[in-house]
């Protein structure tokens, strides 16, 4: 079973918060102020935070510019993941990972079921890596985003919790563009 280690030291992760709706502005973006509360509360640095409409292309360009940026680490997005047709933020995150992270998904509905039942078979939450970012792409409500952080990404993301993390091999994601 998962636990923390106390004798190790936290490593705080640097980390930008995506919303992507056609209505909410950061004054009454309740799902983004959830993951900021908690990263902050958590020890993390918020990086950036930024709204974005539904739109494929301008996600999938804002995602490159935060993997690009060497002060991001890690990018959730909240928002986008349904099956309606203005939800494109999975198919915004696929267009930008090197590797997806599937279990991400299926982590996420496990611990969705438990709160929402058969009703989680309707999200589509994404995890994945491009360069040196982790990307994570969660429903756009408030609890789905407690969950996701709450259940996953607080402890994946802490450099303490065993038996393994995401912080503690954030050094190799690159490893293979290192090789000659």
């Amino acid at each position: 079973m998962s636990r923390i280690d106390e004798t190790k030291e936290f490593i705080p992760v640097r980390i930008a918060i995506l919303t992507v709706s056609d209505s909410r502005s950061l004054e009454d973006d309740r799902s983004g102020q959830v993951l900021v509360d908690r990263l902050v509360s958590a020890g993390h640095i918020l990086a950036e935070r930024k709204i974005l409409r539904d739109e494929r292309g301008e996600i999938a360009e804002q995602l490159r510019a935060w993997v690009a940026d060497e002060g991001i680490d890690v990018v959730i997005s909240t928002g986008g993941t349904g099956l309606t047709g203005r939800d494109v933020t999975v198919e915004a995150h696929r267009d930008v990972y090197e590797k997806e992270i599937e279990a991400f998904g299926t982590v996420f509905t496990m611990v969705s079921m438990q709160k929402i039942g058969t009703s989680a078979v309707q999200s589509r939450a994404t995890g994945g890596v491009a360069g040196t970012t982790y990307l994570f792409a969660l429903p756009g409500s408030p609890g789905a985003c407690k969950d996701g952080w709450d259940e996953i990404l607080s402890k994946q993301l802490d450099y303490r919790h065993l038996p393994c993390n995401f912080v503690e091999i954030m050094p190799r994601l690159d490893e293979h563009l290192r090789r000659k």
